[in-house]
């Protein structure tokens, strides 16, 4: 999946709610949209998602982290923030240049397999 999102494609739009001369340097949208993934697919709460992300190296690739920490990605609550920083519109544009990837990646036609009846199997193997 991580190499399915194009997350440097949509940083510049996700990037547009930020002020840029005012406080701390915004998450980027990979760990945004990462972590509301991870939360989603996981059914578990902001605060069980950060720990997960925590515990996990798997996890903390997938929101972009380049190297193992031990310590927490960000603070919970910024979950709520990256919910409301993410527009449904936004989601849906994600979601279509997955697909459009997926299909690119995707075999062009695939093979046809022969189905064989179980009847017809079990006649071959008694009669062999």
């Amino acid at each position: 999946m991580t190499q399915v999102i194009p997350w440097s494609e949509f940083e510049a739009e996700y990037a547009k709610n930020f002020p840029t001369e005012m406080g701390a340097p915004a998450k980027s949208f990979r760990m945004a949209l990462g972590a509301l993934i991870i939360k989603e697919k996981l059914g578990i709460s902001d605060r069980e998602t950060v720990e997960q992300i925590r515990e996990n190296p798997y996890l903390q690739y997938f929101i972009g982290q380049s190297i193992y920490s031990n310590e927490l990605p960000f603070d919970p609550s910024l979950l709520v923030h990256f919910r409301q920083r993410i527009s449904p519109n936004l989601i849906n544009k994600v979601n279509e240049r997955m697909v459009e990837k997926m299909r690119s990646l995707a075999p062009t036609k695939p093979e046809k397999k022969k189905r064989i009846r179980t009847a017809e199997m079990s006649h071959s193997i008694a009669v062999n």
